[in-house]
């Protein structure tokens, strides 16, 4: 099995919260005592991800908050789950020590000329050691990227 693609489901009856592994840049907002939400994210734990540990309103507060687009939800009373369509202008932001993010619905053309499209989030690897490139996975951290 190859886990840099595990897709992971957690409800708590009204929502259901999606986790995608090869799309995690571990920014740790999900679960920092500063903006997280512990009770409900909490990577020391198995399961990581306890939907039971809040409100549906405050799980969706902190899933939007997700940089990498690795979290997601949906209401399981939603019988089709569409994807959210920005239609803003895209915004380029650069995390201090960290990757480059694109908001906004943008397509990724690779050396091949293969196209891909990517909604709401894009996380771009600024430190050159990722094994997702040009994606970011994470490893500005344990390289001590600096920039």
């Amino acid at each position: 099995m190859d886990k840099t693609k595990i897709v992971k489901k957690y409800t708590n009856g009204e929502v259901t919260i999606v986790w995608q592994s090869e799309k995690c840049i571990h920014s740790k907002k999900c679960w920092n005592e500063s903006e997280g939400l512990r009770s409900v994210f909490n990577p020391r734990e198995r399961p990581w991800i306890k939907p039971e540990g809040a409100s549906t309103e405050k799980i969706i507060e902190h899933v939007c908050k997700c940089p990498s687009g690795a979290l997601s939800f949906y209401m399981n009373h939603e019988e089709d789950v569409k994807k959210e369509e920005i239609t803003t202008e895209q915004v380029v932001e650069i995390v201090e020590n960290g990757p480059l993010l694109v908001y906004g619905n943008i397509t990724v053309k690779d050396k091949e000329g293969n196209q891909t499209q990517k909604n709401k989030v894009t996380a771009f690897c600024r430190c050159g050691q990722s094994n997702n490139k040009p994606y970011c996975d994470g490893s500005h951290v344990k390289c001590g990227f600096k920039g």
